[in-house]
C-alpha cells in the first residue's frame, strides 16, 4: 500500500471511529440518545468513509479533497450545534427548547407513561469532557481529520 492509501486509511478510520464512538459508546453503553443535529454531525462521516474506500481504489487528489469537505463539514456543523448548546446563537426550533414540534406524535404517544417517547433537545448539553461538550469535541477531532485528508491530497499530487 503507497503512502496516499495509508493515510487515506487512517482518515476513513478516523471516520468511523467518530461514528462508532457516537453509536457505540455514547448511545448504547451511556444511554445517551442523539438529537436531531447529532445526526447531521454523523451524515458527513458516513459520507467519508464511503469515500475513503473509494479513494484507496481510485488515484488523484479528487476524493481526499471531497473527504475534506466532509470532515470540514461535520466540523462546521459541530461548531453550530456547541453554539446552540452555549446559547450563542438560535437553533433549530424543531429541536430546542424554543418550541419542540409535538405535531408528528400521536395522541398515544403523548398520553403513554412507560412507552413516552424521549424527546431529546439540541440546546442542552448531555455531556461534557474538558468544558467541551460532544459537537465540540466533534469539531476538535474533525478538524483534525482534515488535516490527516490534507496530507492525503499532499500525496496524491506526489504519486500523480
Amino acid at each position: 500500500m503507497n503512502k496516499r492509501n495509508k493515510i487515506v486509511a487512517l482518515a476513513g478510520l478516523a471516520h468511523a471511529g467518530m461514528l462508532g464512538g457516537a453509536y457505540f459508546i455514547f448511545e448504547k453503553l451511556m444511554g445517551l440518545p442523539p438529537c436531531a443535529m447529532c445526526f447531521w454531525q454523523r451524515y458527513p462521516h458516513g459520507a467519508a468513509i464511503v469515500i475513503a474506500i473509494a479513494a484507496l481504489f481510485l488515484p488523484g487528489p479528487i476524493l481526499p479533497a471531497l473527504g475534506l469537505l466532509a470532515a470540514l463539514t461535520t466540523g462546521g456543523i459541530g461548531i453550530y450545534h456547541a453554539g446552540v448548546e452555549q446559547k450563542w446563537w438560535a437553533g433549530p426550533s424543531s429541536c430546542t427548547g424554543s418550541g419542540q414540534d409535538l405535531g408528528a406524535l400521536s395522541g398515544a404517544d403523548l398520553l403513554a407513561v412507560d412507552a413516552a417517547p424521549k424527546l431529546v433537545m439540541c440546546d442542552q448539553i448531555s455531556w461534557q469532557w474538558l468544558g467541551l461538550s460532544m459537537p465540540a469535541w466533534n469539531a476538535v477531532v474533525s478538524f483534525g481529520i482534515a488535516i490527516i485528508w490534507i496530507m492525503a491530497i499532499r500525496a496524491s499530487r506526489r504519486t500523480v
